[in-house]
């Protein structure tokens, strides 16, 4: 069979914790990239035979939020769409779903991707059954469904302390490495790298509509002495802090994958090829190891190897 492209590719800029983003829900992000591939290959909504799109947070996001991205892009009812939930790797997973949706002819044409606002997880208490008496304990969703281990009952960032602890990684590496990362993105945003994948999000604010276009999560001007001087968040004599550990977020990206024979019979020139996929399972207490596993599996069934990769 033909391989598998992906022929358009499109993201919101990525929305700080309460930030440009939080009064959108997870579904009306999720419409501005689904609207923005179908733009980019210029193919008609009829076309899209499925959504996939992964969402962690959906607790209140009201039932299957792909099939609500789809409806409001005003993708045909007749076509399906699904919900996928693997946590950190959902998007990813979704894509790859999309895949095997492709290759065994359930679908020729397949939006694919991942949408969540951390903004907007709501916070629950179960009283279903009533209070005899007391106070009653509000939970926060995005920690207990996004960021709690539920299989040892801590938090990510105490998984991120197991893998440093394992495998000696230091604080004072950790912290370069998260310097290089905030200067990197700095330097992409004033050089446009990012320019042509994201889409424009318009934000009424009062008499006024602004234009949000750059992801606010990057710091600019962030030094690696300003990162080291941040104390661990996780263990007191830890090494994971709030300056190297991932943010909280809100956003949106997909891609639109067929058949290369399918873009060559609509004239639509591919970005990449998928080669192959992996997804494989680890301790839970180190799970951040993930990806190196997964990526040996990946490389192997794609019959390449390590060094082939330039990223």
């Amino acid at each position: 069979m033909s391989d598998i492209v992906i022929v358009a590719a499109k993201r919101t800029p990525i929305g700080k914790f309460m930030g440009s983003l939080s009064d959108f829900s997870s579904h009306e992000l999720g419409k501005f990239c689904v609207d923005a591939v179908i733009d980019q290959c210029g193919i008609k909504k009829q076309h899209i035979d499925e959504v996939i799109l992964g969402q962690v947070l959906s607790g209140g996001s009201g039932q299957n939020p792909a099939r609500q991205t789809a409806i409001l892009s005003e993708i045909p009812i007749e076509k399906s769409a699904l919900t996928i939930n693997q946590v950190c790797g959902s998007g990813l997973r979704a894509i790859s779903l999309g895949a095997q949706s492709i290759m065994t002819d359930q679908s020729e044409i397949v939006i694919a991707g991942g949408q969540e606002s951390m903004s907007n997880a709501h916070h629950t208490i179960n009283i279903r059954n009533g209070l005899k008496m007391g106070d009653g304990k509000l939970k926060d969703s995005m920690i207990v469904d996004g960021l709690w281990c539920a299989m040892n009952n801590y938090h990510m960032g105490t998984t991120a302390e197991n893998i440093a602890e394992k495998y000696k990684i230091t604080k004072n590496e950790q912290d370069e490495f998260a310097t290089n990362s905030q200067n990197k993105a700095e330097n992409a945003q004033k050089k446009g790298f990012f320019k042509e994948e994201i889409v424009q999000v318009k934000i009424k604010k009062k008499k006024e509509e602004i234009v949000f276009e750059n992801d606010e999560f990057p710091r600019h001007g962030t030094t690696f002495d300003k990162i080291n001087a941040l104390k661990p968040v996780f263990k007191n004599d830890g090494t994971v802090s709030a300056g190297n550990a991932s943010g909280l977020n809100d956003g949106s990206a997909v891609v639109l994958m067929m058949t290369e024979k399918k873009a060559s019979d609509m004239n639509i020139k591919p970005l990449v090829r998928i080669k192959s996929w992996a997804s494989v399972g680890v301790d839970p207490s180190i799970m951040g190891i993930g990806p190196v596993p997964a990526v040996k599996k990946a490389l192997s069934l794609a019959n390449s190897k390590l060094e082939e990769l330039d990223l």
